[in-house]
Protein backbone atom coordinates (compact mmCIF):
# COMPACT_ATOMS: atom_id res chain seq x y z
CA UNK A 1 0.00 0.00 0.00
CA UNK A 2 2.74 2.27 0.83
CA UNK A 3 4.59 1.68 -2.57
CA UNK A 4 1.37 2.21 -4.69
CA UNK A 5 0.90 5.72 -2.25
CA UNK A 6 4.48 6.69 -3.49
CA UNK A 7 3.42 6.06 -6.61
CA UNK A 8 0.49 8.38 -7.02
CA UNK A 9 2.00 11.33 -5.68
CA UNK A 10 4.82 10.93 -7.86
CA UNK A 11 2.01 10.81 -11.00
CA UNK A 12 0.26 14.01 -9.63
CA UNK A 13 2.34 16.99 -10.80
CA UNK A 14 2.98 15.55 -14.47
CA UNK A 15 -0.64 15.65 -14.61
CA UNK A 16 -1.30 19.03 -12.96
CA UNK A 17 1.87 20.59 -15.70
CA UNK A 18 -0.25 19.33 -18.55
CA UNK A 19 -3.50 20.83 -17.32
CA UNK A 20 -2.26 24.57 -18.52
CA UNK A 21 -1.24 23.11 -21.57
CA UNK A 22 -4.24 21.36 -22.65
CA UNK A 23 -6.16 25.14 -21.35
CA UNK A 24 -4.19 26.57 -23.99
CA UNK A 25 -4.37 24.23 -26.97
CA UNK A 26 -8.30 24.70 -26.47
CA UNK A 27 -7.77 28.36 -26.26
CA UNK A 28 -10.70 29.55 -26.71
CA UNK A 29 -13.44 27.55 -25.41
CA UNK A 30 -15.55 30.44 -24.21
CA UNK A 31 -16.69 34.33 -24.46
CA UNK A 32 -13.66 36.81 -24.93
CA UNK A 33 -14.25 40.12 -23.39
CA UNK A 34 -12.39 43.04 -24.74
CA UNK A 35 -11.74 45.86 -22.17
CA UNK A 36 -12.44 49.59 -23.16
CA UNK A 37 -11.50 51.65 -20.62
CA UNK A 38 -13.66 54.82 -22.43
CA UNK A 39 -17.30 55.01 -22.72
CA UNK A 40 -19.20 54.13 -26.10
CA UNK A 41 -19.14 55.76 -29.10
CA UNK A 42 -15.81 57.31 -28.94
CA UNK A 43 -13.10 56.34 -31.55
CA UNK A 44 -11.46 53.30 -29.30
CA UNK A 45 -14.74 52.24 -29.15
CA UNK A 46 -15.24 52.12 -32.89
CA UNK A 47 -12.08 50.73 -33.89
CA UNK A 48 -13.21 47.79 -30.98
CA UNK A 49 -16.64 47.05 -32.62
CA UNK A 50 -14.99 46.73 -35.63
CA UNK A 51 -12.35 44.29 -34.87
CA UNK A 52 -14.53 42.13 -32.27
CA UNK A 53 -17.01 40.30 -34.53
CA UNK A 54 -14.78 39.09 -37.59
CA UNK A 55 -12.74 38.27 -33.90
CA UNK A 56 -15.06 36.23 -32.69
CA UNK A 57 -15.91 34.25 -36.43
CA UNK A 58 -12.28 33.27 -36.10
CA UNK A 59 -11.79 31.94 -32.48
CA UNK A 60 -15.55 30.45 -33.01
CA UNK A 61 -16.39 32.22 -29.46
CA UNK A 62 -17.60 35.52 -28.60
CA UNK A 63 -16.11 38.68 -28.54
CA UNK A 64 -17.43 41.18 -26.58
CA UNK A 65 -16.77 44.72 -26.00
CA UNK A 66 -17.35 46.07 -22.23
CA UNK A 67 -16.76 49.14 -21.96
CA UNK A 68 -15.30 50.75 -18.08
CA UNK A 69 -14.58 54.47 -17.82
CA UNK A 70 -13.32 56.52 -15.20
CA UNK A 71 -9.94 57.35 -13.35
CA UNK A 72 -8.23 58.73 -16.58
CA UNK A 73 -8.57 55.12 -18.20
CA UNK A 74 -7.11 52.98 -14.78
CA UNK A 75 -10.43 51.60 -13.89
CA UNK A 76 -10.86 49.58 -17.43
CA UNK A 77 -6.45 49.21 -17.36
CA UNK A 78 -6.60 48.03 -13.75
CA UNK A 79 -9.40 45.62 -13.87
CA UNK A 80 -7.21 43.55 -16.91
CA UNK A 81 -4.15 43.65 -15.22
CA UNK A 82 -5.79 41.92 -12.35
CA UNK A 83 -7.32 39.72 -14.32
CA UNK A 84 -6.22 35.98 -15.21
CA UNK A 85 -4.18 35.41 -17.45
CA UNK A 86 -5.91 32.85 -19.75
CA UNK A 87 -6.80 34.77 -22.88
CA UNK A 88 -10.26 35.80 -22.18
CA UNK A 89 -9.70 39.38 -20.89
CA UNK A 90 -8.33 41.88 -23.14
CA UNK A 91 -7.47 45.54 -22.98
CA UNK A 92 -7.57 47.73 -26.17
CA UNK A 93 -6.61 51.21 -25.82
CA UNK A 94 -4.63 54.02 -27.21
CA UNK A 95 -2.56 57.17 -26.21
CA UNK A 96 -3.47 57.17 -22.13
CA UNK A 97 -1.43 54.05 -21.94
CA UNK A 98 1.42 55.83 -22.22
CA UNK A 99 0.93 58.49 -19.63
CA UNK A 100 -0.61 56.38 -16.66
CA UNK A 101 2.83 56.48 -15.05
CA UNK A 102 3.17 60.46 -15.05
CA UNK A 103 -0.53 61.64 -14.17
CA UNK A 104 -1.50 58.33 -11.81
CA UNK A 105 1.44 57.49 -10.38
CA UNK A 106 -0.61 55.99 -7.05
CA UNK A 107 -2.30 53.36 -9.40
CA UNK A 108 0.92 51.64 -9.44
CA UNK A 109 0.42 50.75 -13.33
CA UNK A 110 3.41 50.43 -14.91
CA UNK A 111 2.13 49.61 -18.21
CA UNK A 112 5.29 47.77 -19.95
CA UNK A 113 5.62 45.65 -17.15
CA UNK A 114 1.73 44.80 -15.87
CA UNK A 115 0.26 44.54 -19.84
CA UNK A 116 1.43 42.02 -22.35
CA UNK A 117 1.31 43.79 -25.80
CA UNK A 118 -0.51 41.54 -28.80
CA UNK A 119 -1.33 43.75 -31.64
CA UNK A 120 -1.17 47.71 -33.13
CA UNK A 121 -4.56 48.22 -34.42
CA UNK A 122 -5.07 52.03 -35.75
CA UNK A 123 -4.48 55.45 -35.88
CA UNK A 124 -6.97 58.50 -36.45
CA UNK A 125 -6.32 61.98 -36.97
CA UNK A 126 -7.42 64.38 -35.00
CA UNK A 127 -9.00 67.62 -35.62
CA UNK A 128 -9.03 71.15 -33.84
CA UNK A 129 -12.66 72.77 -33.48
CA UNK A 130 -14.12 75.46 -32.15
CA UNK A 131 -18.34 75.91 -31.37
CA UNK A 132 -19.53 78.69 -33.63
CA UNK A 133 -19.49 81.46 -30.90
CA UNK A 134 -15.97 81.56 -30.67
CA UNK A 135 -15.15 84.65 -33.06
CA UNK A 136 -12.17 83.04 -34.97
CA UNK A 137 -11.73 81.28 -38.63
CA UNK A 138 -8.48 79.95 -38.43
CA UNK A 139 -5.32 78.61 -36.34
CA UNK A 140 -3.46 82.56 -35.71
CA UNK A 141 -7.04 83.63 -34.54
CA UNK A 142 -7.64 80.80 -32.26
CA UNK A 143 -4.35 81.80 -30.98
CA UNK A 144 -4.70 85.29 -30.30
CA UNK A 145 -7.96 84.48 -28.86
CA UNK A 146 -6.72 82.37 -26.52
CA UNK A 147 -4.45 84.48 -25.27
CA UNK A 148 -6.72 86.75 -24.76
CA UNK A 149 -8.55 84.61 -22.59
CA UNK A 150 -5.52 83.84 -20.60
CA UNK A 151 -6.25 80.39 -19.46
CA UNK A 152 -9.75 80.52 -19.06
CA UNK A 153 -11.15 79.24 -22.80
CA UNK A 154 -12.76 75.25 -21.87
CA UNK A 155 -11.20 72.82 -23.54
CA UNK A 156 -12.93 69.48 -24.11
CA UNK A 157 -11.57 66.00 -23.49
CA UNK A 158 -12.68 62.67 -22.87
CA UNK A 159 -10.42 61.80 -19.93
CA UNK A 160 -7.26 63.51 -18.15
CA UNK A 161 -4.29 61.65 -20.29
CA UNK A 162 -6.83 60.63 -23.48
CA UNK A 163 -5.08 61.53 -26.66
CA UNK A 164 -7.34 64.13 -26.87
CA UNK A 165 -6.39 65.66 -23.63
CA UNK A 166 -2.68 65.22 -24.90
CA UNK A 167 -3.37 67.66 -28.11
CA UNK A 168 -4.07 69.97 -25.56
CA UNK A 169 -1.63 69.76 -23.21
CA UNK A 170 1.15 69.95 -27.00
CA UNK A 171 -0.89 72.66 -27.68
CA UNK A 172 0.02 74.71 -24.61
CA UNK A 173 3.56 74.02 -24.83
CA UNK A 174 4.24 74.61 -28.44
CA UNK A 175 1.78 77.43 -28.92
CA UNK A 176 2.39 79.23 -25.37
CA UNK A 177 -1.30 79.44 -24.57
CA UNK A 178 -3.67 78.38 -21.83
CA UNK A 179 -6.49 75.76 -21.01
CA UNK A 180 -8.95 75.48 -18.91
CA UNK A 181 -9.28 71.31 -19.46
CA UNK A 182 -13.09 70.17 -18.67
CA UNK A 183 -13.28 66.07 -18.89
CA UNK A 184 -16.60 64.50 -20.12
CA UNK A 185 -17.46 60.84 -20.05
CA UNK A 186 -17.15 60.00 -23.58
CA UNK A 187 -16.57 62.23 -26.69
CA UNK A 188 -20.43 61.80 -27.59
CA UNK A 189 -20.80 64.56 -24.58
CA UNK A 190 -18.55 66.54 -24.98
CA UNK A 191 -19.35 67.09 -28.79
CA UNK A 192 -22.76 68.08 -27.27
CA UNK A 193 -21.42 70.68 -25.35
CA UNK A 194 -18.97 71.94 -27.98
CA UNK A 195 -22.62 72.35 -29.72
CA UNK A 196 -24.18 74.00 -27.51
CA UNK A 197 -21.31 76.65 -26.57
CA UNK A 198 -20.70 75.30 -23.27
CA UNK A 199 -17.35 74.14 -24.31
CA UNK A 200 -15.18 76.19 -26.80
CA UNK A 201 -12.24 74.11 -28.10
CA UNK A 202 -11.91 70.33 -28.99
CA UNK A 203 -9.24 68.38 -30.29
CA UNK A 204 -10.55 65.04 -31.37
CA UNK A 205 -11.60 62.35 -34.05
CA UNK A 206 -12.32 63.79 -37.15
CA UNK A 207 -15.08 60.91 -38.38
CA UNK A 208 -16.94 62.24 -35.55
CA UNK A 209 -16.04 65.81 -35.80
CA UNK A 210 -15.92 66.45 -39.72
CA UNK A 211 -19.72 66.21 -40.05
CA UNK A 212 -20.13 67.98 -37.48
CA UNK A 213 -17.84 71.04 -39.43
CA UNK A 214 -19.48 69.83 -42.54
CA UNK A 215 -23.19 71.12 -41.31
CA UNK A 216 -21.86 74.07 -39.77
CA UNK A 217 -22.40 73.07 -35.63
CA UNK A 218 -18.82 73.20 -35.23
CA UNK A 219 -16.31 75.62 -37.08
CA UNK A 220 -12.60 73.08 -37.89
CA UNK A 221 -9.00 75.12 -38.68
CA UNK A 222 -7.04 72.35 -38.51
CA UNK A 223 -5.59 68.52 -38.39
CA UNK A 224 -3.06 67.50 -35.94
CA UNK A 225 -1.02 65.43 -38.01
CA UNK A 226 2.17 65.74 -39.97
CA UNK A 227 -0.01 65.64 -43.43
CA UNK A 228 -3.02 66.71 -44.75
CA UNK A 229 -5.94 64.38 -44.04
CA UNK A 230 -8.08 62.58 -46.65
CA UNK A 231 -11.27 63.28 -44.69
CA UNK A 232 -10.68 67.48 -44.82
CA UNK A 233 -8.30 67.70 -47.40
CA UNK A 234 -9.21 71.43 -47.51
CA UNK A 235 -8.16 72.18 -43.78
CA UNK A 236 -4.11 72.74 -43.04
CA UNK A 237 -1.69 71.09 -41.06
CA UNK A 238 -1.31 73.26 -37.44
CA UNK A 239 2.67 73.35 -38.73
CA UNK A 240 1.44 74.36 -41.91
CA UNK A 241 -0.97 76.91 -39.91
CA UNK A 242 1.84 78.53 -37.86
CA UNK A 243 2.71 75.98 -34.87
CA UNK A 244 5.77 73.73 -36.11
CA UNK A 245 6.36 70.47 -34.82
CA UNK A 246 2.73 69.93 -33.79
CA UNK A 247 1.74 66.21 -34.52
CA UNK A 248 -0.90 64.21 -32.38
CA UNK A 249 -3.84 61.41 -32.79
CA UNK A 250 -5.45 58.37 -31.78
CA UNK A 251 -3.83 55.00 -31.97
CA UNK A 252 -5.13 51.79 -30.84
CA UNK A 253 -3.62 48.39 -29.15
CA UNK A 254 -4.54 45.41 -28.00
CA UNK A 255 -3.26 43.65 -24.74
CA UNK A 256 -3.39 41.02 -22.24
CA UNK A 257 -2.56 40.70 -18.77
CA UNK A 258 0.95 39.98 -18.01
CA UNK A 259 2.33 36.29 -17.44
CA UNK A 260 -0.54 35.49 -20.56
CA UNK A 261 0.78 32.56 -22.20
CA UNK A 262 2.60 32.83 -24.96
CA UNK A 263 0.83 30.44 -27.56
CA UNK A 264 -2.45 32.29 -26.49
CA UNK A 265 -0.73 35.57 -27.33
CA UNK A 266 0.48 34.49 -30.53
CA UNK A 267 -2.43 33.00 -31.56
CA UNK A 268 -4.21 36.49 -30.61
CA UNK A 269 -1.73 38.11 -33.09
CA UNK A 270 -1.95 36.10 -35.90
CA UNK A 271 -5.58 36.27 -35.73
CA UNK A 272 -6.02 39.81 -35.67
CA UNK A 273 -3.03 40.08 -38.44
CA UNK A 274 -6.00 37.90 -40.68
CA UNK A 275 -8.87 40.21 -39.76
CA UNK A 276 -6.61 43.29 -40.69
CA UNK A 277 -6.36 41.47 -43.98
CA UNK A 278 -9.72 41.05 -44.26
CA UNK A 279 -10.99 44.03 -47.53
CA UNK A 280 -14.69 44.10 -45.29
CA UNK A 281 -12.82 45.41 -42.15
CA UNK A 282 -10.26 47.18 -44.46
CA UNK A 283 -13.06 49.17 -45.63
CA UNK A 284 -14.79 49.65 -42.18
CA UNK A 285 -11.10 51.36 -41.29
CA UNK A 286 -11.58 53.33 -44.40
CA UNK A 287 -15.03 54.52 -43.74
CA UNK A 288 -14.31 55.51 -40.16
CA UNK A 289 -11.73 57.59 -40.87
CA UNK A 290 -8.91 55.33 -39.34
CA UNK A 291 -5.35 54.62 -40.74
CA UNK A 292 -4.69 50.71 -40.03
CA UNK A 293 -1.66 49.90 -37.89
CA UNK A 294 -0.17 46.61 -38.14
CA UNK A 295 2.39 44.68 -36.11
CA UNK A 296 2.76 42.05 -33.34
CA UNK A 297 4.12 41.62 -29.62
CA UNK A 298 7.35 43.31 -29.99
CA UNK A 299 6.10 46.55 -32.80
CA UNK A 300 3.02 47.22 -30.31
CA UNK A 301 5.86 47.39 -27.43
CA UNK A 302 8.04 49.69 -29.03
CA UNK A 303 5.50 51.47 -30.21
CA UNK A 304 4.36 51.97 -26.72
CA UNK A 305 7.59 53.03 -25.40
CA UNK A 306 8.35 55.63 -27.89
CA UNK A 307 5.11 56.95 -27.34
CA UNK A 308 6.19 57.29 -24.06
CA UNK A 309 9.21 58.52 -24.56
CA UNK A 310 7.51 61.31 -26.38
CA UNK A 311 4.61 62.70 -23.91
CA UNK A 312 6.29 61.89 -20.45
CA UNK A 313 8.75 64.66 -20.79
CA UNK A 314 5.72 66.90 -22.09
CA UNK A 315 3.50 66.47 -19.02
CA UNK A 316 6.50 66.65 -16.58
CA UNK A 317 7.77 69.92 -18.37
CA UNK A 318 3.99 71.36 -18.73
CA UNK A 319 3.13 70.07 -14.70
CA UNK A 320 -0.36 68.26 -16.18
CA UNK A 321 -2.33 66.81 -13.56
CA UNK A 322 -5.32 65.55 -13.41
Amino acid sequence: MRRRAILALTAVPPLLAATPARAQADYPSRTIRIVVPFAAGGIIDVVARIVAEPLSQRLGQPVVIENQPGGGTTIGVRSVIRAAPDGYTLLLTGASQAVIPALYPESGIEPLRDLAPIALLGNQPFVVVVNPGVPVQDVPGLLAWLRAKKGEANFATTAIGAASYLSGELLKKLAGVGLTFVTYRGTPAAVTDLVAGRADIMIDSQTLLAPLAKDGRVRALAVTTATRSEMLPDLPTLQEAGIPGFVSSSWQALYAPAGTPAPILDRLAREIAAVQADPAVQARYAASGVEMLRGGADATRAFLAREMATWLPILRETGAKP
